[in-house]
């Protein structure tokens, strides 16, 4: 059985690696970008840095910086209009994971016009719209080497998930030493959320000998870092272990999916507004325990990989290391529960029913070794508050 293995057609990966970009648009024959972006990396400056870049090799971009958290329908809308608006031949998406995914959506609305809602999965969204180059700030969502965007319909607070060729980026710049102004709260989200990439893409149905090397990779990178980049945001090996441990673990799950910690993080982040590096890290541990019973071997390995267990280890052994590590590591972390966050307990057992039904319709708890159904989903949403 064979793997397709998508890709962004150029990436660029290392310190500086930013400083490319007009040779890359050149070599992509663009010479109209659009820079979508959000308004901290206006006021860091990022987006006048990349602007004088481009303006020293003839280069003219505007910028867009409407870009939300957790980007809508409507924050997508407003990037569409000046995207048709401007006559422009490509996309710069400077920032995290929410800027990335905007610009996705909006190169594909922009292109073949429509509503959000009509590129939501299970349609899978091939045709390539306006080219996206993603430049990564955060080491976390991978966002800049995958095939999917997600998108919140805000009128019935459904994070919806958007997939296919056409929403990966033509292009990806990463640069470790744009995340070294990052605060310990979105380094510890975004860390944990590429750590669940990893883990997720390894133990995934859809799990490949590509995809494995890729989640192996990361993992080993990942997990010796996340701390120090945390209490020393200025460990620049650390960052740069981070940073290609974060891409890494993108193409892991871009090309393998990902599971049940996603499909259940998606519908959090819509109804409570938390950010979804941090509701996967509210979740991981209680999944994953779950989920070893039916795949206890693959996470075995995962333990191996991240440093927390000896090869001479059993399985078991393995394993048990591997849920107290992630216990340990949200502690340290100082990763909220629900209810620190802010959340109402009522509030949140309510909506435990429609939750559960919203995160098996996203298609990802299917690839999950366990595959759970509405009942069990709603047990370890249950869990989130003992």
């Amino acid at each position: 059985m064979s793997t397709q293995i998508i890709l962004p057609r150029v990436m660029q990966v290392g310190a500086d690696a930013t400083k490319e970009i007009p040779n890359i648009l050149a070599g992509l024959g663009c010479t109209r970008p659009l820079i979508i972006t959000d308004k901290m990396m206006v006021q860091l400056g990022y987006a006048k840095t990349l602007q004088t870049l481009l303006n020293e090799n003839e280069l003219n971009a505007d910028v867009f910086d409407d870009t939300i958290p957790e980007p809508t329908v409507a924050s997508i809308q407003a990037g569409v209009e000046k995207a048709r608006d401007g006559n422009y031949d490509c996309i710069i998406a400077l920032g995290g994971g929410s800027p990335i995914d905007s610009a996705k959506a909006i190169g594909i609305l922009a292109h073949f016009g429509g509503t959000m809602r009509d590129y939501k999965f299970p349609r899978v969204v091939n045709e390539a719209g306006l080219p996206v180059i993603a430049v990564p700030t955060t080491a976390g969502t991978g966002s800049e080497v995958t095939r999917f965007t997600i998108i919140t319909d805000e009128t019935n607070d459904e994070k919806m998930l958007c997939v296919g060729i056409g929403f990966m980026p033509i292009a990806a710049l990463v640069d470790y030493k744009l995340t070294l102004s990052l605060p310990p709260r979105i380094t510890a989200d975004t860390g944990i959320d590429a750590l669940t990439h990893a883990i997720e893409a390894y133990v995934s149905r859809k799990a490949s000998p590509y995809s494995d090397s890729q989640a192996l990779a990361a993992m080993k990178l990942l997990a010796p870092n996340l701390r120090k980049a945390y209490h020393n945001g200025k460990d620049t090996q650390a960052r740069e272990a981070m940073m290609l441990g974060a891409t890494m673990a993108g193409i892991a799950f871009s090309n393998a999916s990902v599971a049940l910690v996603h499909g259940m993080s998606r519908p959090i982040g819509a109804a409570f507004h938390v950010p979804h590096g941090l509701s996967n890290a509210m979740l991981l541990p209680s999944v994953t325990e779950f989920s070893i019973p039916a795949a206890p071997d693959r996470y075995a390995d995962c333990a191996k990989a991240m440093g927390i267990a000896k090869e001479t280890d059993s399985v078991d052994q393995a394993n048990q290391k591997l849920l107290q590590e992630l216990r340990d590591l949200n502690s340290e972390l100082q990763v909220p529960t629900p209810e620190q966050f802010g959340i109402d307990r009522e509030h949140f057992l309510e909506l435990m029913p429609t939750m559960a039904q919203q995160a098996l319709a996203s298609g990802s708890p299917g690839n999950n070794p366990r595959i759970p159904s509405d009942n069990e989903i709603v047990e370890i949403y249950r869990t989130l508050w003992a």
